[in-house]
């Protein structure tokens, strides 16, 4: 007579599945940089990241009367506030680096940001760092030279805004894995965004100007994409293994040099291609060996998004 057991099967894997929510979370995540593109820079960044996520909080209604019970000891607050501080940074350079530079060269940069986190997590978590983790962040950061070229081309404020934001979210990212084992996923997300909002409000009190209703439209816009981006990408994870997934996030690039050319009038830069593969193929090896392991440190490179 057969053994039986009572224990639950593991959820199903749907790759192809799996690969097409990836997808389409890239086009989501791909729409973010365009619609702040097409916002401008007549409203300074600290202010739209700030309506951006005032307006995203509609989305938190349905939780209001958890957070409202919430009970955290102090150390899980200070947690959820140099979150929301590392994030605030992070979001205020990227809106402003996303109004001066090529869609692509913010896409690609913006693989960094995983890269980050795996550094982080073996300074701050004791995270081990093999030696095959290490040449891939080595030719991750060359990828990253790649993009900028310095000494052959002027690395102008915009760059540099987003290689500190690349550093802050992924600082943002390993705060969230240690709350994550404190509090719930939504927790963790609702308090970001609060924790951001309030952020934002003195860097944009300081900077005002009065926006249009256009202008008051993109940038909810903004927020319904980000968040169905977000949704999708939870959908893809459920399908797919990460090692599946991750691959496909180098088509946010494609995505990026193509709505650059043919919509904005950005020349393709064949460098910021490269190194942008370059950085997608070392965080895929990376993805890959903890999926051999079975561990999970490094993010997806769209969980480091707005």
């Amino acid at each position: 007579m057969s053994a039986t057991t009572d224990s639950p099967a593991a959820p199903a894997a749907h790759p192809l599945r799996g690969v097409l929510w990836m997808v389409i979370t890239g086009i989501l995540f791909v729409g973010v940089p365009a619609l702040v593109k097409v916002l401008g820079t007549r409203v300074p960044a600290p202010q739209a990241a700030f309506l951006r996520y005032l307006l995203g909080l509609v989305f938190l209604l349905p939780v209001l009367t958890a957070l409202r019970d919430l009970r955290l000891d102090r150390g899980t607050w200070g947690l959820i506030a140099a979150r929301g501080a590392f994030h605030t940074l992070g979001v205020a350079l990227w809106f402003y680096a996303m109004a001066r530079i090529p869609i692509a060269d913010v896409t690609a940069m913006n693989y960094l940001s995983p890269i980050y986190v795996t550094l982080g997590a073996a300074l701050f978590l004791g995270e081990r760092l093999a030696a095959r983790r290490v040449i891939a962040v080595g030719v991750a950061l060359c990828g990253a030279l790649i993009i900028l070229r310095p000494g052959f081309r002027e690395v102008g404020p915009g760059y540099l805004a987003m290689l500190v934001t690349a550093v802050t979210f992924g600082g943002s990212y390993l705060m969230a894995k240690v709350l994550s084992g404190r509090v719930s996923a939504g927790v963790v997300v609702a308090m970001l965004s609060i924790t951001v909002t309030i952020g934002l409000a003195p860097l944009a009190i300081a900077v005002w100007v009065p926006p249009t209703p256009w202008e008051l439209a993109i940038l909810m816009a903004v927020a319904c994409i980000a968040t169905t981006g977000h949704y999708t990408m939870t959908l893809a994870f459920r399908a797919a293994p990460l090692a599946v997934t991750q691959p496909v996030t180098f088509l946010q690039l494609v995505w990026a040099v193509l709505l650059g050319a043919l919509v904005f009038g950005e020349g393709v830069d064949l460098f910021v291609i490269l190194g942008g593969t370059v950085i997608v193929g070392a965080v895929s090896f990376i993805s890959w060996r903890e999926a051999v392991l079975k561990r999970r440190i490094t993010p997806p490179v769209p969980a480091t998004k707005v």
